[in-house]
């Protein structure tokens, strides 16, 4: 047996008496600043061995986040610090989080969804193609057809020939993404009322077309839209898709892949129009970090408005600041 093994249970002193400081715990908390699963494990094990060496055996919330940023700081370096110092903030907002990704098909939204719903702890993550398919259980072909086809062949469902003005492929989209829309909003709006976070992804999350605004104050919404410029490395991922999931076959993709690379143009100016954040999904990894920082921003902004009106507690930093006073002040007296 180690000498470490030996060690005494270090305790979380709250909220409850008696909760075992559990590494796994923290190193998922960690992994929301951007560091991968083993980077954030590492981080978290030197935390356990700054406890150890200080015979700290109980500790609170509080003193874990400060000691977990001082090596955080030390290891990973102050990017990932400043991360970990935003992410306790968003915590503090009490607020669920939602993060809704767009794109057009093959650019990565599912699996950015999966690493994000990992990271940030979310428990809920919905593709708007299942909301599609609940609604062609409810709404028969002769009575919604654009919903009874995929996104990139929503032209061949429209009633009516388009004017020249108008592109079929677009149009039919809007008009499928429209009617799945209301479901993306009643899913917004349950978060809100649940007061619990949820990715939802999806051809269909295209701004101007979902609303975040009535639910504004109740939730954190981080809205964006992924893209793949490069026309060869987007096609690539079609095959890829074909290797994972039997039932969608890269050949239906790639003939549709023209109508794919233009819907994809169009939710892009949507975006840019909207002011919509675009990440590029070159590298997963860069994707995942760009998302992160997003997240981290959107949360910074959000409790420093809440401390302007009086309703946000102090940041880490700012406590640090205090128990410098404090400690100051005991001295002197």
């Amino acid at each position: 047996m180690t000498e470490k093994s030996k060690t005494p249970q270090i305790v979380i002193s709250d909220p409850e008496a008696g909760l075992p400081f559990s590494k796994g715990l923290l190193a998922s908390q960690v992994m929301v600043t951007g560091l991968s699963p083993l980077r954030a494990y590492e981080i978290a094990d030197a935390v356990e061995d700054r406890l150890v060496d200080a015979e700290c055996f109980s500790v609170t919330t509080e003193e874990l986040a400060r000691v977990a940023l001082e090596v955080l700081r030390e290891i990973a370096g102050e990017r990932y610090a400043k991360n970990f110092l935003r992410w306790r903030e968003v915590e503090r907002l009490d607020v669920p989080l939602v993060i809704l990704i767009g794109g057009a098909t093959g650019v990565g939204k599912s699996t950015i969804a999966t690493q994000l719903a990992a990271r940030f702890g979310i428990v809920r993550v919905v593709a708007t193609d299942a909301i599609r398919e609940v609604m062609r259980s409810m709404l028969s072909e002769e009575l919604m057809p654009t919903l009874h086809v995929s996104s990139f062949q929503a032209d061949e469902a429209l009633r009516e020939a388009p004017t020249k003005a108008a592109d079929a492929v677009i149009l039919g989209f809007r008009e499928q993404t429209a009617a799945v829309s209301v479901g993306v909003d009643a899913l917004i709006e349950r978060a809100a009322a649940e007061g619990t976070g949820i990715v939802i992804e999806g051809a269909h999350i295209v701004p101007g077309f979902f609303d975040v605004e009535t639910d504004g104050e109740r939730i954190l919404a981080v809205p964006f839209v992924v893209g793949v410029d490069d026309e060869e490395r987007h096609r690539s991922h079609f095959g890829a898709r074909e290797d994972a999931v039997a039932s969608r076959p890269a050949q239906r993709y790639e003939l549709g892949f023209e109508n794919i690379r233009k819907l994809q143009r169009w939710v892009k100016s949507q975006a840019l129009s909207h002011g919509v954040p675009v990440i590029p999904n070159y590298s997963f990894d860069q994707a995942i970090a760009a998302v992160t920082d997003l997240v981290m921003e959107r949360a910074t902004s959000r409790a420093a408005e809440l401390r302007e009106r009086g309703h946000a507690p102090p940041d880490l930093n700012d406590r640090r600041a205090e128990d410098r006073a404090e400690d100051k002040e005991g001295k002197s007296a």
